[in-house]
């Protein structure tokens, strides 16, 4: 897909981590008059008609920028492990700060060379983590309540994000493994990279030093 002019158009993942990005674009000076959060229009443009960005859900993020349709996309890690994307990851914005975690209860015993029952949002982040640590698992892929699994013995233990850890607190679950930090990056197109490197460099630049 060919970039047709100057603008730069950054998506962003719909909820928490985009409410977080436009509160440091405001920090940066780029102004959204017609934002709000309790706005329905997915498309905003600010004051000075040099940057747009558009909303989408998480997985997506890096398929508009692979594609060209977005130049700059912010979205978090897990997302772009269990979601890979032909794109530049430029910087760790330090933003949505949490950890991909193996949990279940407390008493839960990881035998090694015995299966495991895991369910999961991101199998393909636990595929890899068991993979690598020569555990035998199978999969569950749940897309919500993840912590309901265990509790009613879908499955030995879950793999999710933990942030508080309050979630698996109020359902009797502790965090058994830690498996990697998760925060949200800035990725780029590669094509738009060489073409509008005078309008990108400037934004990475200016959230690199926020995000010290």
């Amino acid at each position: 897909m060919t970039l047709q002019n100057d603008k730069i158009k950054m998506a962003l993942a719909k909820g928490r981590v985009a409410n977080k990005t436009i509160d440091r674009l405001k920090e940066i000076g780029y102004v959204f008059p017609d934002y709000s959060k309790e706005s329905r229009k997915l498309i905003f443009t600010d004051s000075t008609g040099s940057l747009e960005f558009f909303l989408v859900k998480s997985p997506d993020v890096g398929t508009y920028v692979e594609k060209g349709a977005a130049d700059i996309g912010i979205v978090g890690r897990d997302v772009l492990l269990e979601h890979p994307a032909d794109v530049y990851e430029l910087l760790n914005l330090k933003i949505g700060q949490c950890r991909m975690c193996v949990a279940g209860f407390k008493d839960t015993q990881i035998r090694y060379n015995q299966k495991l029952t895991v369910g999961t949002k991101y199998p393909h982040i636990a595929k890899r983590y068991f993979t690598q640590i020569d555990q035998p698992v199978d999969l569950i892929t749940i897309n919500g309540s993840v912590e309901l699994g265990p509790i009613l013995g879908l499955c030995d233990c879950i793999v999710d994000i933990v942030e508080s850890g309050n979630t698996l607190r109020e359902n009797g679950l502790v965090v058994l493994r830690s498996i990697l930090d998760i925060s949200s990056r800035l990725i780029v197109n590669h094509v738009s990279l060489k073409t509008k490197r005078e309008q990108i460099d400037p934004i990475v630049e200016k959230f690199k030093e926020l995000a010290i």
